[in-house]
């Protein structure tokens, strides 16, 4: 299987954070197989096993939306784990409206399931529901985390999570995609909540200042959501923004890997410290940058044409001024976007220019982070 253009560049980044923040070790959060998902993408167990083996990272994994039940997907999920030689970690998916969704996650863990994965979206119900309590009282009782989708359109989500996490303090609560449902609020109660994690599977620097620099580093873990999102290209970029947020070596090391195995393995999470708090504003010429990168994502996200805006990003650069080097690999970026404009690969919905220009924002927005060589 080839190596996406994204992380082969991205892997350049990767090794410049590691220059600047210290050694740390990928283990990602996130991860998924399948074949029916609702968008269209897909990823075959050995497709994620090659994908992972090439960042040198290991992963968390567990199936997409499966319209017929999880049980034959979690079996899929708990053999293709037992051959790949420890780069996957199974998590178990049940549907909550299914009445044997406790017992399909005692069969799981008990069959090694490190966790149990919720999609309260695509499977329409609360976190508040009697049957979700239930299998949040499960991973108290077997000191294993619980992944939780969330995202728009689920009631009550981060206040629901919040009163769970009080009752059932030996349960690992992870809230995925940066929490960007509740972020604005849950970021205030999370130190009183030790058990309630935030993972990055997420791709705005906006938010990821935020949770970097107002979420306890110890209540978060770094994802790539693959195949939505790539390793390499999302551990540049995320921890780009973390050390841009101020967090040091022992933190970067428990964000991208160090928290999630404590977690897998039952022992109590480390406990970092307090967030580094806000940083300063923005550089203005940068600033002008961001908001034209910013709404080339959002018109590819639609489908739509990114070259005006991409355009007036690169009118944008300042090649003489404070910033002239990251700038420079702005553009850089920008021509990678070009070079490899056209239609999303097989199994992809979100074309490979607009992961550069994504790259482009993030870079945007933490000028002063170490650049590749």
């Amino acid at each position: 299987m080839s190596v996406e253009p994204i992380e082969v560049e991205a892997r350049r980044w990767v090794e410049a954070l590691r220059r600047e923040a210290g050694p740390f070790e990928l283990f990602d959060t996130h991860t998924h197989f399948g074949r029916n998902d609702p968008d269209g993408y897909r990823q075959e167990p050995a497709e994620l096993v090659a994908t992972m083996e090439a960042a040198d990272a290991r992963a968390v994994f567990f199936p997409m939306h499966e319209p017929d039940g999880y049980r034959a997907a979690n079996d899929e999920a708990l053999a293709a784990a037992a051959e790949s030689g420890g780069r996957l970690v199974p998590f178990c998916r049940v549907d909550p409206h299914d009445g044997g969704a406790v017992a399909e996650a005692s069969r799981c863990l008990d069959a090694g399931a490190r966790g149990i994965k919720l999609h309260p979206r695509a499977e329409q119900f609360a976190m508040h529901e009697p049957a979700v309590r239930d299998l949040v009282a499960l991973a108290d009782e077997r000191r294993v985390p619980v992944l939780i989708h969330a995202g728009r359109g689920i009631p009550a989500l981060g206040r629901d999570t919040v009163e769970l996490a009080e009752r059932y303090r030996a349960a690992p609560l992870i809230l995925a995609h940066d929490a960007v449902s509740d972020i604005a609020w849950l970021w205030r109660l999370m130190p009183d909540h030790p058990n309630l994690f935030v993972d990055t599977s997420w791709w705005n620097p906006a938010d990821f200042m935020l949770v970097f620099c107002l979420v306890p580093p110890g209540q978060i873990l770094w994802a790539s959501d693959c195949p939505y999102g790539q390793p390499l290209f999302a551990a540049a970029t995320h921890l780009r923004c973390a050390v841009a947020a101020g967090l040091g070596p022992e933190a970067i090391a428990s964000i991208a890997g160090g928290q999630i195995e404590r977690l897998l393995a039952g022992q109590e999470p480390a406990h970092l410290g307090p967030p580094p708090g806000p940083t300063g504003p923005q550089d203005p010429a940068l600033e002008r940058v961001s908001s034209h990168l910013f709404t080339a994502i959002g018109r590819a996200m639609a489908e739509g044409e990114m070259t005006e805006s991409v355009a007036l990003a690169r009118l944008a650069l300042d090649f003489e001024g404070d910033h002239a080097a990251a700038c420079e690999a702005i553009a850089a970026l920008l021509d990678l976007a070009e070079r490899h404009d056209g239609p999303p690969p097989p199994g992809r919905h979100f074309p490979r220019a607009a992961q550069f220009v994504m790259f482009a924002l993030v870079v945007a927005r933490t000028p002063e982070v170490a650049l590749p060589r």
